[in-house]
């Protein structure tokens, strides 16, 4: 009997079980990642020959240096508690703060300068920007519940998010990365509305900051530029709106089913960077309308997933968890592919999971996994299937 009693104890096991939403994530996802190197390859292999790899494969194995490294993390964030995320908003957001003031005020040996922007630190291996889009989810999403019904008072309840994000903002914009401060402020906006902040707090501080923005932004003479160039192409400089030319020639020359893999045109050296800030314009070229759809369809499916996964979460700080984490994944690949349709001004956005770039893709791979853990359930097993993750008990 003592001997059951201990095979049995030694049987037990305590693991996250996937619900049916976080399943369907993970397949999309890998759907997602899939393509995307595809795509990559396509998009980079001319510059990657350019820059001495014969075989063109140069950005593709950075980016499975990057999957490989996401995976990691992915398999990490679906096993760790994302309750835990709640203690450490604070200290999140302090490395996010100071990680954004070295990338300002170190070395170019150590921060260096790339394209005209400070953006990353150790070369161009962790970029604090993208890190703080997950310090700014969480670290909102926990004051929110901890303030509670205090939110809605103008003084104690928002000035305190205006003060911190709006420091993110101002060291976001000093790299120069405009996309990514406009990106902050729509995270705390849309978290508050959620959170159930008074709407005229929003209109009021709305009406109070246009000024303020519109003289900081008319300073940054290269959004000026990509604005008028966004409102009338023909008038614009003609190196200011050359990328939206390129890019709508190439998905305009795709048509309906594409030119085919590997048979675009813009990678031959019309399309600035056609492996990442303008990635979508290769997907429209070589695999068309449909192509730029199923995309489309692809994130729109991964949005509603996260957010079913957000209406069934265990608390308020991981539904507004899920809700920040799901819009910013959203958000971003809806930008970048309005930007290559000519939808939207020009901007530095990524497509996520097919862009080139590790610290998005690591960062990605992270808000995949965490929703993950937020979309399962803590369960004691007993027996053989207590290590298999996807089992469904009787």
């Amino acid at each position: 009997m003592a001997a059951r009693v201990a095979h049995t104890a030694a049987d037990v096991r305590h693991r996250w079980r996937m619900g049916q939403s976080a399943r369907w994530m993970v397949l999309v996802t890998a759907a997602l990642l899939s393509f995307g190197l595809a795509v990559l390859y396509s998009a980079s292999s001319i510059d990657a020959m350019a820059m001495g790899s014969p075989t063109g494969t140069l950005f593709l194995f950075r980016q499975l240096t990057g999957l490989a490294a996401g995976a990691i993390v992915f398999a990490i964030a679906a096993k760790v508690d994302a309750d835990r995320l709640y203690q450490l908003a604070w200290p999140l957001m302090a490395f996010a703060i100071v990680s954004m003031v070295a990338v300002l005020i170190l070395p170019e040996s150590i921060a260096p300068r790339l394209h005209g922007s400070r953006r990353f630190l150790i070369g161009s291996s962790f970029q604090p920007s993208e890190f703080a889009k997950l310090s700014v989810i969480v670290w909102v999403s926990m004051l929110i519940v901890k303030k509670g019904d205090a939110l809605r008072r103008l003084s104690k309840g928002l000035v305190p998010f205006l003060v911190v994000i709006g420091l993110l903002d101002v060291l976001a914009a000093l790299e120069p990365d405009l996309s990514v401060s406009m990106l902050f402020t729509l995270l705390l906006g849309m978290l508050l509305y959620v959170g159930g902040a008074r709407l005229a707090h929003f209109i009021f501080l709305g009406g109070l900051s246009i000024p303020v923005l519109w003289s900081q932004v008319d300073k940054v003479k290269y959004a000026m530029a990509r604005i008028a160039s966004f409102i009338d192409p023909s008038m614009a400089a003609a190196q200011v709106g050359y990328q939206l030319n390129q890019s709508l020639i190439g998905v305009g020359s795709g048509g309906v089913f594409g030119r085919g893999f590997g048979q675009g045109m813009q990678q031959f050296g019309f399309l600035p960077f056609p492996y990442s800030d303008f990635i979508g314009t290769n997907i429209g070229e070589e695999w068309g309308f449909v192509g730029l759809f199923l995309t489309t369809l692809a994130f729109a499916i991964y949005g509603a997933l996260g957010f079913r996964i957000a209406r069934q979460a265990r608390s308020q700080f991981l539904q507004l968890t899920a809700i920040g984490l799901t819009f910013t994944t959203v958000l971003t690949a809806y930008l970048h592919i309005g930007v290559v349709l000519g939808l939207l001004p020009t901007t530095g956005l990524t497509l996520p999971f097919v862009s080139f770039g590790r610290s998005n893709l690591v960062l990605t791979l992270l808000f995949t996994g965490i929703l993950v853990n937020i979309g399962s359930t803590r369960e004691r097993v007993i027996g053989g299937s207590a290590t298999d993750p996807m089992a469904v008990p009787a």
